[in-house]
C-alpha cells in the first residue's frame, strides 16, 4: 500500500478551483508534503509565494484553454478535479442545471481525458472532490446535487475503465466544509486545511472513496462493505468477463 510520501513527494500535482477553499488549501497540502511541482488551475492569474507552483488559466468549461494547459503539462502524478460549482435553486430554470453540470459533471470528464496520456505514463491518481449530496440530495441545491450525483457516478466508471492504465481514481465525499461555496449552509464545517490533509491521505492509503471531514466520516466504517460497494465492484467485474 502506498505511504502519504511517496504519493506526493518529488511528484507533481494539478489542482483545479485552485484560487480558493478547499483548491487553495489542496495546493498548499501538496506543497508541504514535498510536491515536486504543482499547477494551479484557476480562471484568473494567482500569485503563490513559492516557487514550485506553476498557474494554469483553466477554465474547465473552456474546451482551448483545457487543451492549452494539457500541452503545457509534460509529466503529471496526480490529478485532483476540485473547481466546483453551487448555487441555490429549486430546479424551475434548466439553464441552472445545465451550468453545474457543466462544471461539475463535464469539467471533470474533459480535463480528466485531456491530461490521461500524462497519468497513464505515470501510473498515476485521478482525484475527484465531489459531496455526501451525492448520495442524498441537498433540496436547497438540487442542480448541485443532480451534478455531484452523476459526478460520483462518472468516477465509479472512471474508475473500472482506468484500472487497466494503471491510473486508480478516488472519489472524495465531502461533508459541510467552511468555504465561500457553502457560506450560507447553517451547520457546522470542517476547515479546508483539515478537509485537503485528509484527501492526501487518503489517496495514500488507497481508499477509493475518501470521507475527508467529521461528518461524513460517520459514513465511512459501514461503507466498504455496504451495499453500493459491493455492487461496484460486481459491475466492475462484468467489463472484465467482457473483454
Amino acid at each position: 500500500m502506498p505511504t502519504t510520501e511517496n504519493t506526493i513527494a518529488n511528484r507533481t500535482v494539478l489542482v483545479t478551483g485552485a484560487n480558493r477553499g478547499i483548491g487553495r488549501a489542496l495546493v498548499d497540502e501538496a506543497l508541504r508534503r514535498g510536491a515536486k511541482r504543482v499547477y494551479a488551475g484557476t480562471r484568473q492569474p494567482l500569485a503563490h509565494p513559492d516557487g514550485r507552483v506553476t498557474t494554469l488559466i483553466l477554465d474547465v468549461t473552456d474546451g482551448a484553454q483545457i487543451q492549452a494547459a494539457a500541452e503545457s503539462v509534460d509529466t503529471l502524478d496526480v490529478l485532483v478535479n476540485n473547481a466546483g460549482l453551487a448555487v441555490s435553486d429549486d430546479l424551475d430554470d434548466r439553464t441552472v442545471l445545465e451550468r453545474h453540470l457543466a462544471v461539475n459533471l463535464f469539467g471533470p470528464y474533459a480535463i480528466t481525458q485531456a491530461f490521461l496520456p500524462q497519468l497513464t505514463r505515470s501510473r498515476g491518481a485521478v482525484v475527484n472532490v465531489l459531496s455526501i449530496a451525492a448520495l442524498a440530495s441537498l433540496p436547497m441545491i438540487p442542480a448541485y446535487s443532480i451534478s455531484k450525483a452523476a459526478a460520483f457516478s462518472l468516477t465509479q466508471s472512471l474508475r473500472a475503465l482506468l484500472a487497466s492504465r494503471g491510473v486508480r481514481v478516488h472519489a472524495v465525499l465531502a461533508g459541510p466544509v467552511d468555504t465561500e461555496m457553502s457560506r450560507d449552509l447553517d451547520v457546522p464545517k470542517a476547515a479546508p486545511a483539515s478537509v485537503a490533509r485528509a484527501i492526501f491521505d487518503g489517496v495514500a492509503d488507497g481508499e477509493e472513496d475518501i470521507f475527508p471531514d467529521p461528518l461524513s466520516a460517520s459514513l465511512a466504517p459501514s461503507w466498504p462493505a455496504g451495499a453500493v460497494k459491493a455492487l461496484e465492484r460486481e459491475n466492475a467485474a462484468l467489463l472484465g468477463a467482457a473483454r
